[in-house]
């Protein structure tokens, strides 16, 4: 018999064949955020037929950055980093020698509530797009964030979103590139022209390198190439700078955001429209089906050849990451005291008793 969504569990799932398949052979996990649903969401293949989620709450997470040995989550109005360690993850309490890597809250940065979106480690330090305050910053806990950088057109450090800068590329550790939904210098003056006004700011040259572009967000510069997603259009994309245009990869009749690249293919979020929104209401995909969830397209051909769909719980998708090698992540949050029965030291792991009262040593790890 088949069950309603409302009978479902949470973050219930359903995918095509294909998807286990792949992500088990590309041998990764896929990570997501939903500010709608306040989780970060870890979803990984079970041998070659099946898939498992694994949902965490935060409070209102967008941007995230990531890589092995670390991660950082966007948050409402702080940004959590969180540190990788693999022999906690053996060692974890509830589920011994499951997960293969855990990521453990390890500092947090209180930004302030300022609307951060994507976020990216730099030489520098944590780069973020500071949108409330149309800036570029860094985020290093000296002040709430450093501004480092704002569009031309935009004259006064205020919060109050003028452009709705959203999207950033880093390259070899220094910021390249970043989008925004427009280019005017008053108060949510993108809103105006949402469908059409957006554009890509290169921060070689200072310069809009490509305008009239449909919402874009999530740019992702991968083996030289740099691709993005026109969230009104539907659209996965190849953006080329140089010559300021735009070349369509494939279209995927609903609304995009968040991109992760991974050998030959591209996993894209897809949202449902928000029911009532302004934004939403201006979008139009007649024929799609207004689902949440994930499609995975195959650049060489150009075309879907998987799709994830969330059955319960997730209607909004903002970040979407990738992680090689990890076929079983973990992560804790600050909400659930677990992550204080941790311990990390630089030879040493500890997991607290039963009865939280005693460290025992769990693994020791061999340093070169």
């Amino acid at each position: 018999m088949l069950m309603s969504a409302t009978e479902l569990p949470p973050f219930t799932t359903s995918f095509t064949p294909r998807v286990p398949e792949l992500l088990s052979h590309l041998r990764c996990s896929l990570m997501l955020s939903t500010y709608q649903a306040g989780k970060v969401v870890c979803i990984s293949p079970m041998g070659e037929s099946n898939l498992v989620s694994l949902a965490r709450s935060f409070d209102k997470p967008m941007g995230i950055a990531s890589n092995v040995q670390k991660m950082a989550i966007a948050c409402k109005d702080h940004l959590i980093v969180l540190e990788n360690s693999p022999a906690l993850a053996k060692n974890y309490p509830k589920k011994r020698n499951v997960y293969d890597s855990m990521y453990v809250p390890r500092i947090t940065f209180h930004t302030g509530i300022v609307d951060i979106h994507d976020i990216a480690f730099g030489k520098q330090g944590i780069w973020a797009i500071n949108t409330s305050f149309s800036c570029l910053c860094l985020i290093n806990g000296h002040y709430n964030f450093i501004p480092k950088w704002k569009p031309a057109f935009i004259t006064e450090l205020e919060g109050e979103d003028r452009c709705h800068l959203n999207g950033l590329v880093v390259e070899e550790g220094v910021p390249r590139f970043v989008t925004a939904l427009g280019s005017g210098n008053e108060p949510e003056s993108w809103r105006e022209n949402i469908t059409t006004g957006g554009v890509l700011i290169d921060l070689k040259t200072d310069q809009i390198a490509i305008d009239s572009l449909p919402m874009p967000h999530s740019p992702t510069l991968y083996k030289g190439r740099l691709y993005a997603l026109l969230s009104a259009a539907g659209q996965l994309v190849q953006l080329v700078p140089e010559d300021g245009r735009y070349e369509v990869i494939t279209s995927l009749n609903g609304f995009c955001r968040g991109l992760a690249i991974y050998g030959d293919h591209a996993f894209v979020g897809m949202s449902k429209l928000r029911e009532g929104s302004s934004t939403f209401d201006k979008l139009d995909f007649p024929d799609g089906p207004n689902e949440a969830g994930i499609m995975v397209v195959h650049l060489p051909s150009k075309t879907v050849v998987g799709k994830i769909k969330f059955e319960t719980s997730v209607e909004e998708i903002y970040e979407l990451k990738l992680l090689p090698d990890t076929l079983r992540p973990n992560l804790l949050n600050t909400m659930n005291p677990i992550h204080n029965y941790s311990l990390a030291i630089p030879e040493k792991t500890f997991w607290a008793d039963e009865n939280h009262e005693v460290f025992k040593g769990t693994q020791t790890i061999k340093t070169a």
